[in-house]
């Protein structure tokens, strides 16, 4: 009966459990679908057998649906989309026609849609903040170039957006009830988190941190180091499965991608980070056309995101960022937020700071852009007894909220005449 019990509780994290839920993820699901459907049913972009990577804003759609992508990034990615990949031949009848394309984009949407639930659950039951501010949040972000194109992208960045948003929400719910996160929970999300993207397995690891007297307890700290090593250890085991057991395969790929993904492009670095690591997950910028092959003969085009040509963009970034360093300095003593704080933190090491994949960060938003909602929801937390500040807060969400839609909006219009130019 308990673990019965234990499986519902779960089901009833990960999915939507009252009406006003379900009402949230059936428009999610229905105006997200409206666009995937519509996209794979009259175009190829989402999966064309001759185009392995980078169609779009960098995304390597087939290599990813095919493969899992590279293991020295994605190290577990092939097991999960070896799934995903059946499930679409399935329903297609072992072809890749318009019905896969259709399958994969909805297998993505569903995705997305329960990444959103997971952020409305957090503001609901960890911040516990109104529902008119829930709602204006979870819109906001619901319009973030990141959740729109991923919404269709069969790619690791939609499934991990979904797994951390999950190991979040599901940490926060332990951490508010001072119980210790068990080991099939690490072992789980270390699987899922890491094995999409290995960078992201340390974010798994963080909430343990602030688990009570864990520093000061010899028994709790040690319970804590064998929990991480279980994970680990799985995790590292269905790697070198991968691998044959050969490792020195992954540093000496590892090695290589790095001085491919980190070397110095002609825009400047100030820029690629506000324009394409800040900006880029929130803001559509302008788009740009490059030619593109196979390596085989088959030629294609590829479109790619620009910085930003003035300066309401950057006003947009910069309110944005304003309102997440307001709310970190704000609740610094807050534990909740310090686990999103370093959860991002790692991010900008990574992209920033270490430069890997900076010049086209605007497709890494699934590792950390579901950071910015909850950070903003913890501000209207603090400022819970300030009416006034409230309806500052609550005004300038609006104000950025509306212009989000107005650029995104306009900009997914430029990519369908990409689309129907390239891609028919």
């Amino acid at each position: 009966m308990v673990y019965q019990q234990k499986f519902k509780d779960f089901l009833k994290t990960i999915f939507p459990s009252t009406k006003f839920e379900v009402l949230l993820f059936m428009i999610f699901i229905s105006v997200y679908g409206i666009l995937g459907s519509f996209i794979a049913l009259n175009y190829r972009i989402i999966f064309d057998d001759r185009i392995p990577w980078d169609a779009y804003f960098s995304f390597d759609n087939r290599a990813i649906v095919m493969t899992g992508g590279g293991f020295e990034r994605h190290p577990l990615a092939n097991y999960f989309f070896d799934w995903i990949r059946e499930f679409g031949l399935l329903f297609s009848d072992g072809k890749k026609d318009e019905t896969f394309r259709l399958v994969l984009a909805w297998c993505s949407n569903f995705a997305i849609s329960l990444s959103l639930i997971q952020i409305y659950k957090y503001l609901k039951n960890i911040i516990v903040l109104p529902k008119k501010i829930s709602l204006l949040i979870i819109a906001f972000f619901a319009f973030f170039s990141t959740n729109i194109l991923l919404s269709f992208t069969p790619e690791t960045y939609t499934y991990t957006l979904f797994f951390l948003v999950l190991f979040n929400y599901y940490a926060a719910l332990k951490m508010r009830k001072g119980e210790k996160i068990p080991a099939p929970a690490l072992i789980f999300a270390g699987v899922t988190v890491g094995g999409l993207t290995v960078t992201n397995i340390v974010k798994v690891y963080i909430p343990l941190l602030f688990e009570k007297n864990i520093f000061t307890q010899w028994k709790k700290f040690g319970n804590g180091v064998l929990r991480i090593l279980a994970s680990v250890a799985v995790f590292l085991l269905l790697f070198l499965n991968r691998l044959d057991f050969n490792f020195l395969r992954f540093l000496e790929k590892t090695e290589e991608q790095y001085e491919k993904f980190s070397n110095p492009k002609a825009t400047p670095v100030w820029d690629m980070i506000a324009s394409w690591f800040f900006g880029g997950n929130m803001l559509f910028a302008g788009f740009e056309v490059r030619d593109y092959h196979n390596k085989k003969g088959f030629e294609y085009k590829a479109l790619f995101m620009d910085v930003y040509e003035s300066w309401i963009p950057y006003l947009f970034v910069a309110a944005v960022l304003i309102l997440v360093i307001w709310s970190s300095v704000k609740n610094f003593k807050n534990k909740f937020v310090l686990v999103l704080m370093i959860s991002f933190l790692v991010d900008i090491v990574i992209h920033c700071i270490l430069k890997f994949g900076l010049h086209t960060s605007y497709i890494y938003g699934g590792h950390f852009v579901f950071v910015y909602p909850l950070l903003i929801g913890w501000l209207f937390y603090a400022y819970k007894n300030a009416p006034k500040t409230l309806s500052f807060l609550y005004s300038i969400l609006w104000i950025l909220f509306i212009y989000l839609v107005l650029n995104n909006v306009f900009r997914m219009e430029e990519f369908f005449v990409f689309l129907d130019k390239f891609y028919q």
